[in-house]
């Protein structure tokens, strides 16, 4: 009698459970990962924004601060008070970056000596478990209910 070469049923469905478990134990780390970088990129585009608004402020002081989308502008783009070409359009215009979308506002009077900056994840819980809120005093704040945007009275980054 031959001796078969190979490996038996019983052997590969052990190595496929153990590459199953090996599995469960990767992907939550790999998704808090993900998360967590998300949260990151939208700090940054926080900071980014609040950057624009005195950037804008400087350049346009008879407007002071403003609002998102005047931030922005398409591309090719041209300077102007309405499109001011300092951020990217994609967060110019409302749109989303790394599972976050933002929204930016300029006080009322002319000139605007306030604004408030938002970012919020698209999916709570998948994209982000933090909502993050600036404003003119340049301190990026976060709230981690499910409720809404975070405010000023939100928790500060330390």
């Amino acid at each position: 009698m031959r001796k078969q070469k190979g490996f038996s049923l019983i052997e590969l469905l052990i190595v496929v459970a153990i590459i199953l478990i090996i599995a469960a134990i990767a992907v939550p780390n790999l998704l808090r990962s993900r998360m967590a970088a998300n949260e990151a990129s939208a700090v940054g585009t926080v900071r980014t924004i609040n950057t624009a608004q005195v950037m804008y402020a400087a350049t346009y002081p008879a407007t002071g601060y403003t609002a998102l989308s005047a931030l922005g502008g398409a591309s090719p783009c041209t300077a102007s008070p309405t499109t001011a070409c300092i951020i990217d359009s994609t967060v110019s215009g409302g749109g989303a970056k790394s599972g976050f979308t933002f929204a930016s506002a300029a006080g009322a009077g002319t000139p605007s000596i306030t604004f408030t900056v938002n970012g919020d994840p698209q999916t709570f819980g998948t994209t982000g478990m933090r909502h993050f809120f600036s404003d003119q005093t340049f301190v990026i704040r976060y709230d981690t209910t499910t409720a809404g945007p975070a405010t000023a009275a939100s928790t500060a980054l330390q």
